[in-house]
């Protein structure tokens, strides 16, 4: 993933990072900034997921379907390596929505700028994902099945089953893709299909997610909800016409200066 962003980056200061005939605006220091603020946070919140517990013995015991709620208990014990696999082709697929562009003239010209708007965009739904996918615990749907094995169910890593990352990654990038195309061809004929395609793509991986056993229902809501935001706000906050709107990450330190209390993003208006 992470490499496949950075291609896209590099690729996208090889042909412009200014707007020719763009709706959207860049600086150069402004969103460099603001890139290199967002991915220190999912250092962060990568490193919080990399240090979940896993599950003790009693813990897992412990564990009742019935505990879920009513919305989610119907996908407690879900599994399927399968709908997993399949869940990555319109994974990779979102990451690489800018490369769509270029066959296009005018988005040709402005790959450059689209493309960091994509990394603020697939960096903005990263901090959402990492931070709370790293503070809260919550056990994957698999975890409940006792037909799997035990390191399997109580591991670190299917603790983290809000909110749906590949759910979040799919909708920002596909809504990124509709909101951009939107934006450059307002008056198509096609806007709809692309803002329907970018809804349907979602609703496909976040069935293949509940599906493989990796997320419930509320994860994937919450995933759509956070990537669609993000794949629509960043290029909508970048309109020429937006000047006004400011969103940055943030951060404070205790008093020593030695350690970060929290971190997150800030949405500022002026008037």
């Amino acid at each position: 993933m992470k490499k496949i962003i950075l291609s896209i980056f590099c690729l996208g200061l090889v042909f412009n990072f200014y707007g020719q005939n763009s709706p959207y605006e860049t600086n150069t220091w402004k969103d460099g900034a603001y890139i290199a603020g967002t991915v220190g946070i999912n250092i962060l919140g990568l490193t919080l997921i990399q240090n979940k517990d896993a599950l003790t013995e009693s813990e897992l015991q412990a564990l009742n379907k019935n505990d879920i709620w009513k919305i989610d208990r119907w996908a407690a014990g879900n599994y399927s390596e399968k709908a997993d696999a399949i869940s990555y082709i319109p994974f990779y697929a979102a990451l690489g929505m800018p490369l769509a562009f270029l066959p296009g003239e005018n988005e040709r010209k402005n790959f450059g700028q689209i493309s960091v708007l994509f990394i603020e965009t697939m960096a903005t739904t990263g901090v959402f994902y990492t931070m709370t996918a790293g503070l809260i615990d919550k056990s994957r749907p698999l975890v409940y099945n006792k037909n799997l094995p035990v390191d399997t169910r109580a591991e670190g890593g299917a603790q983290r089953s809000f909110i749906a990352g590949h759910t979040a990654v799919a909708a920002a990038g596909t809504f990124f893709a509709a909101k951009v195309f939107n934006d450059f061809h307002p008056d198509s004929k096609a806007v709809p299909y692309i803002w329907g395609g970018a809804v349907g793509v979602s609703a496909l991986m976040g069935y293949l997610r509940t599906k493989a056993g990796k997320h419930f229902l509320t994860d994937n809501i919450a995933g759509f909800i956070v990537g669609a935001a993000s794949g629509i706000l960043i290029p909508e906050l970048h309109k020429k016409d937006k000047k006004h709107i400011d969103l940055y990450p943030t951060a404070s330190f205790n008093i020593n200066g030695t350690g970060i209390n929290t971190k997150g993003l800030a949405l500022s208006y002026k008037f």
